[in-house]
């Protein structure tokens, strides 16, 4: 498989990968995998919920401690 990317995806690719210390396959595979569990219709809810929560956790944390 090959995969274009504009020259603005391919140097937003490569300073993610850089600021993870991690290969620029390493972050698309990755990207890949979240985005097929997210739209994959026999994923269940409760699946999605488990790793939108462990993805986002300090977010919503930090949002957490803002309650009025």
């Amino acid at each position: 498989m090959t995969l274009r990317l504009t020259a603005a995806q391919t140097e937003a690719l490569r300073r993610r990968a850089r600021a993870e210390h991690v290969s620029m396959q390493d972050v698309a595979k990755r990207a890949l995998e979240d985005y097929l569990a997210l739209h994959d219709e026999a994923t269940p809810l409760d699946l999605v919920l488990d790793t939108e929560l462990d993805r986002h956790g300090a977010a919503l944390r930090e949002l957490a401690r803002w309650r009025d």
